[in-house]
């Protein structure tokens, strides 16, 4: 697995590439990075090229002030994928990933052959407390002394205080951990805020795909989501999957918010056979001009 750097408009993309084959293209969650996917990237690069990027605001990638919305991030990977060669990709998404996901399905559905769906945001109003508290306002002035360096260095104090939020032992933790770990970093605790104030507010998530599902019709979608996540409910994923005709959507009885660290074997096993199984999409404009007409 290589792990490279690109320069697009002018600010780094670190990114993660492995792999031969059909492109899939995974998408990470907020204050995530690349690294949430390690356990899936080499056993999916034996038939696949595998593209992990760290998004903008994240993890090695540069954090400018700018545009942290989907539509922006969605453009980001389809600018990315473009550049390294690559026309069209299996698009995966998790958490605020799916988000954007979805969001590239919709702008560039020519780029997209497949839509993964992994816990995804933007399925319904539902989301953990922790993410709702810190979009109130003078969270900014809160979040550097939560996130200061003595203490995120100790993952039994931030454990702790997660513990007690609802979070369990195992990924769920160790995810939030490092995704808290990274706030210390002014640059990301700003894109953290930015991207978040535009998903969300006090009162739940504010953005939903939930009335434009119905143009996936023509595009193989799945759905995977853990039965115990804390962050978004598993219900989401479930009424998702009743609105997007010949959707799949798999359960991971045992995981969590990451069921791509709980249960990674599975995780592959499930996202190959679904791209084995399918034909990609290939969406014309008229074909997206039919659609639209049909949801009058």
């Amino acid at each position: 697995m290589q792990h490279e750097e690109i320069i697009l408009h002018g600010h780094r993309v670190s990114y993660r590439r492995a792999g031969w084959g059909p492109v899939i293209v995974l998408i990470h969650g907020i204050t995530g990075s690349s690294v949430t996917w390690e356990d899936v990237i080499e056993p999916l690069s034996e038939r696949f090229t595998v593209v992990a990027p760290d998004l903008l605001g994240h993890g090695e990638s540069a954090k400018p002030r700018g545009d942290y919305s989907l539509g922006a991030y969605a453009s980001g990977i389809r600018d990315l994928l473009v550049a390294l060669g690559h026309q069209r990709a299996t698009v995966v998404g998790h958490s605020l990933g799916g988000g954007v996901a979805m969001q590239m399905a919709y702008q560039f559905p020519e780029r997209c052959e497949r839509l993964v769906l992994v816990s995804s945001g933007g399925l319904g109003r539902d989301v953990h407390m922790l993410l709702r508290a810190a979009s109130l306002p003078g969270s900014e002035l809160v979040l550097p002394l939560l996130a200061a360096p003595g203490l995120v260095r100790r993952l039994d104090a931030v454990g702790g205080f997660l513990g007690r939020l609802g979070l369990r032992a195992g990924s769920d933790l160790e995810e939030m951990w490092r995704g808290f770990s990274s706030l210390s970093d002014v640059g990301a605790r700003a894109a953290f805020l930015h991207t978040l104030r535009t998903i969300l507010d006090p009162s739940g998530q504010r953005v939903s795909a939930r009335d434009r599902l119905y143009l996936a019709e023509q595009m193989p979608t799945l759905l995977m989501w853990g039965e115990r996540d804390p962050i978004i409910p598993v219900e989401h994923g479930r009424a998702a999957h009743d609105m997007i005709p010949g959707s799949r959507f798999e359960v991971f009885p045992d995981a969590g918010h990451f069921p791509h660290r709980d249960e990674p074997r599975r995780f592959v096993k499930t996202l190959s056979d679904f791209i084995d199984t399918t034909d990609p999409a290939a969406v014309t404009t008229d074909d997206f001009r039919d659609l639209l007409r049909q949801g009058d």
